[in-house]
């Protein structure tokens, strides 16, 4: 071994390895910075690298077989201890270690001094999907490859899918008997600002079938993208659509395809094309409010596919706005078993959905969706759904700003239009929210939820005709917007003091949501039903009856707090049930269930006249969750507590908050009756400090809402005294 090292030495093997790999080295780092100036394609680097690894071994046998002598190169003389030849020596090593040295110091001062390299990141791209023309006959095609590629195409980052059916919605009402092909697409987008439209086909050929797709752009019709794939059977046509997405993809400039990983597309692959045509058709039901249909196509795709995660997904949203919460909850535990089968992007949308609607857990679904749209920054329901989230914490403004942010993608969206309206209302813009309303309603009807805007905004003008008017429209317009009018008809008629009134239209509204099944409606008209008995002199257990059929129904959050209220106010022998709840509240796991557990047993200490106790609980609750119901009972405990100056200020401030009483537990469900009582109190701090005058306004104020009942009563006496 040490003869054949000498040897190496010798011949000079070491210096002409050491040379070749410093002279590489910096040919190779010179060339990561000129070729990419002159826009040479990746290959070439790469050759580059390639060479020089290959040219090593050639090199070395080269130095071993040649040597460079006054004569020029000549094959090396038989091994001996005295050869002398021009390349060795001293000089050469300092030659070979000068340009290791330079290399060194080149790759270095690139290193340092060069940004890293970013991934471009392509523009965001909206796309909207017109319909296929199905050459082959087969009803199962259609609609279902649309879906199909919507998934699959929103696989990279930058893009965003339309929703086809508002695309469908838009072409009926410009054109009649107007159709979503490509001529009807292109008209849309051109309206919508959408970048892309995609059309495509579908045909057999004796039993096999092509897919052929191309994507236009909108307003001068020229073709940027075609794809064409085969399928060897009817089933296979869903695979042809994950290859031809991919390439879609490709086209549009996404590098993140992995070629070797599973096509995220896939993973929407059912066991029979059949299973995808019924979820497509459940979809479209869900989104124009036919649940009760969409249930029962997501479970027919089911007994197709029983580990079908997209179709659990849909299901339990379906349910929960049935308000069947039992359904829906074990379809949504269905569906996070079964993650792995649904795409990156709907994952994080499932989570985020199962966190804000079913668990309450928002910080969860909070980081949820900031992940979905920092990955997916294009992604209209991640930002609307973070929205919500925010919203669902109170933070109203950074609320606000996603909405706002989802309209810059969507600016004709009636959808996050709605929404926003509904922001506006909760920030106590009531002028803004109305507005809003009234822009959804007149570009569609049959949008219920626009009229509670309409008639919040109503309410805090003093306008209770305008209110009624607005939920009586709500009423017309099916199952659901009646069920939701009810509730507010009736909300409006215990604010107002007509308990009989509210006492029957809560009996109808129960007796038709038991009959559909809508369980969540029923358990809050119920509680409504015992707050009307309650106002109305009706006895305790009246009174405790309407709660605990409540209960028997469903037991949300938002019905265990109003409940629980009710029960601490019914006297000594209902403190119990009141307590029990509060309790478990407090085993919740979320801010704003602890928060609710405080703010009960501040009440019960309240009421007992352990004043600092109470305090001490609401001030420690605002900080889990600052919730308008808190600051009201807060300044309740103040008032008895003789912190009048304390106490106004927290009904000044549930006065500025009003907006977040148009539904105190956020859900949408009316609670301006929660407001009544509001220039009451406030009236009773203002006469301690001695503002008489304010007083008296704020009693008449209360008095012009309610001029019957025991506060009534209380306040006529106390404004007299004035």
């Amino acid at each position: 071994m040490n003869r054949f090292i000498r040897e190496l030495r010798r011949r000079e093997v070491f210096r002409a390895a050491g040379l070749y790999v410093g002279i590489c080295w910096i040919l190779i780092e010179g060339a990561s910075v000129v070729l990419p100036a002159f826009d040479a394609p990746e290959w070439a680097m790469k050759a580059m690298i390639i060479a020089a690894v290959v040219g090593f071994p050639i090199m070395l046998v080269l130095a071993w077989v040649y040597d460079i002598t006054d004569h020029g190169i000549v094959v090396q003389e038989e091994a001996t201890d005295t050869v002398v030849v021009p390349f060795g020596g001293r000089r050469t090593d300092f030659v070979v270690i000068g340009v290791l040295s330079v290399a060194l110091i080149f790759s270095v001062y690139l290193n340092v001094t060069t940004d890293p390299v970013a991934m471009e990141q392509p523009d965001p791209v909206s796309v909207l999907i017109a319909d296929f023309k199905n050459a082959t006959g087969d009803p199962v095609f259609d609609g279902t490859l649309e879906q199909t590629l919507s998934i699959g195409i929103e696989g990279a980052s930058f893009v965003t899918a339309f929703n086809r059916l508002a695309a469908k919605k838009q072409i009926e009402k410009l054109q009649p008997n107007g159709t979503l092909d490509e001529e009807g697409a292109r008209l849309i987008a051109v309206r919508e600002g959408i970048k892309l439209v995609l059309s495509g086909e579908i045909r057999e050929d004796d039993g096999r079938y092509l897919f052929s797709v191309r994507g236009v752009e909108p307003e001068m019709g020229e073709v940027l993208v075609e794809v064409e794939e085969k399928a060897k059977d009817r089933n296979g046509v869903l695979i042809a659509v994950a290859e031809a997405t991919d390439e879609i993809r490709e086209q549009l400039g996404d590098t993140s395809i992995e070629k070797d990983s599973l096509r995220s597309i896939e993973t929407f692959t059912a066991s029979s094309i059949d299973a995808a045509h019924d979820y497509t058709r459940a979809q479209n039901a869900a989104f124009l409010g036919d649940y009760d249909s969409a249930v029962e196509l997501y479970k027919s795709a089911i007994d197709r596919d029983p580990d079908f995660g997209r179709a659990f997904s849909g299901w339990a949203v379906a349910a929960h706005h049935l308000g069947r919460a039992e359904e829906a909850e074990e379809k949504w535990k269905k569906a996070l078993s079964l993650m792995e089968t649904m795409t990156p992007r709907e994952r994080y949308r499932t989570l985020g959905t199962y966190y804000m609607v079913v668990s309450g857990n928002y910080q969860k679904a909070i980081e949820n969706f900031e992940t979905l749209v920092e990955e997916y920054p294009a992604d209209g329901a991640g930002h609307n759904n973070l929205a919500v989230s925010y919203f669902s914490t109170l933070d109203f403004e950074r609320a606000m700003e996603e909405g706002a942010r989802v309209l810059e993608i969507y600016p004709n969206s009636i959808f996050y239009k709605l929404n926003a309206a509904l922001y506006s209302m909760y920030a106590g813009d009531f002028e803004a929210s109305e507005a809003q309303g009234r822009e959804v309603i007149a570009a569609d009807e049959s949008r219920y939820y626009a009229r509670i805007p309409v008639a919040i905004a109503a309410l805090s003008r003093g306008d209770l005709d305008g209110a009624k008017a607005a939920y009586r429209d709500m009423a017309a317009t099916g199952k659901l917007g009646a069920s939701h009018a009810n509730l507010g008809l009736a909300d409006v008629a215990i604010y107002e003091g007509l308990y009989p009134e509210a006492i029957a239209l809560l009996n109808d509204g129960i007796a038709a949501d038991s009959a559909s099944g809508n369980q969540r409606a029923a358990s809050t008209k119920y509680i409504a039903l015992a707050e009307a008995r309650q106002a109305n002199g009706d006895g305790a257990e009246s009174v405790a009856d309407a709660l605990n059929k409540a209960f028997e129904i469903h037991r949300g959050t938002s019905q265990m707090v109003a409940a629980a209220r009710l029960y601490l106010e019914l006297g000594q022998n209902y403190l119990g049930p009141g307590l029990a709840i509060a309790a478990e509240l407090a085993a919740g796991l979320q801010p704003q269930q602890r928060a609710y557990a405080q703010l009960l047993r501040g009440i019960v200490d309240s009421k007992g006249d352990r004043h600092a106790d109470a305090i001490d609980k609401f001030v420690a609750a605002t900080k889990l969750s600052d919730s308008w119901l808190l600051r009201f009972e807060l300044g309740k405990a103040y008032l008895r507590a003789g912190s009048y100056a304390e106490a106004l200020d927290e009904f000044n401030s549930c006065e500025q908050r009003k907006g977040e009483a148009s539904a105190v537990f956020l859900d949408d469900l009316p609670t301006w009756r929660y407001i009544a009582e509001l220039p009451y109190w406030r009236a009773r701090a203002q006469q301690e400090i001695g503002m008489s005058d304010a007083a008296k306004q704020s009693y008449a104020e209360f008095l012009a809402i309610r001029n019957e009942g025991r506060l009534a009563e209380d306040a006529r006496e106390r404004q007299a005294s004035l």
